[in-house]
């Protein structure tokens, strides 16, 4: 299950924050900040969709992550290569190599990522 744009920047939000509550929450967004109304729809979204939970501590819920940041963009990595790119990687790298505008240095760089990659699966 994937998440809108504003639900991705919640998610961002506590993932960096770890554990905030409501009061944290609008506090790491950038000005304008959304309304408290806006983020408790949005949490309740995330929350049904089971990326988050939340603790109460008296009349405050304190939120956690159920995914995690790592997992859920490897998922997005894998549809965009399977629904954009027919499900090759070695079209995605090609593509992504050819325009991403790398310079010299950065390909070099995504090559020592590679070889190192080879090298680790050769064990």
């Amino acid at each position: 299950m994937s998440l809108s744009k504003k639900e991705e920047e919640l998610m961002e939000i506590i993932w960096n924050e770890g554990k905030p509550f409501m009061k944290d929450i609008i506090e790491a967004y950038r000005e304008p900040k959304p309304a408290t109304t806006t983020v408790a729809t949005l949490l309740k979204r995330i929350q049904e969709k089971g990326f988050v939970d939340y603790e109460i501590f008296g009349n405050s819920r304190r939120y956690f992550p159920l995914v995690k940041k790592e997992d859920y963009f490897s998922r997005q990595m894998k549809g965009l290569i399977k629904n954009f790119f027919g499900n090759s990687p070695l079209q995605f790298a090609s593509f992504f190599t050819s325009s991403a505008d790398l310079s010299e240095k950065e390909l070099e760089d995504l090559k020592k990522i590679v070889d190192s990659e080879i090298q680790k699966r050769k064990k």
